[in-house]
């Protein structure tokens, strides 16, 4: 089963097997997992390391392997890990963002990345502000050339989406 742009309250997804990538044993889920599980879709969920066995090469790929192999019919996957091994399946896989980014106002699907310095370090400021708009050109290169999905800033696509959303 294919599912076009991902939404959780797509009635699709509760008849499709979904995985989920999960991260440690100390029950902390992920925030697709519990946005899965706030729409009562536990049942379809199959967890997935987010790291893995270390002992097997590239353990973050078996979540992309199982829905190309059709294990599962959904992966919801971080971005980069997303992108970068769905480009090297040797089945054709499409990645699509999930909406909405910021589901029921407390779990994020969309993470900024950001860099910070000392706070009165102005001159280390002026330095990293410089570098990244120089080199803005090739970190855009690098991270297309593995794959990496760019979405638009937390607060744009918020906005988009609450603009979406009938009052």
């Amino acid at each position: 089963m294919r599912i076009a742009a991902l939404s959780f309250d797509d009635p699709r997804l509760a008849k499709s097997t979904v995985g989920i990538q999960m991260v440690g044993d100390d029950a902390m889920n992920t925030p697709p997992a519990h946005a899965m599980a706030r729409r009562g879709m536990t049942q379809n969920v199959r967890g997935f390391m987010l790291y893995g066995d270390y002992a097997k090469p590239n353990p973050p790929a078996a979540i992309i392997d199982a829905v190309a192999s059709g294990t599962i019919d959904v992966g919801v996957v971080w971005g980069p890990l997303a992108g970068y091994f769905a480009a090297r399946a040797k089945t054709p896989l499409r990645i699509e963002q999930v909406t909405p980014v910021n589901d029921d106002g407390q779990w994020p699907m969309v993470f900024d990345i950001s860099m910070g310095v000392r706070r009165k370090d102005k001159a280390l400021l002026g330095k990293v502000d410089a570098v990244l708009a120089r080199e803005g050109p090739e970190i855009a290169r690098i991270l297309k050339s593995y794959g990496v999905p760019i979405a638009a800033p937390v607060q744009q696509a918020a906005a988009r989406t609450q603009a979406k959303t009938p009052s």
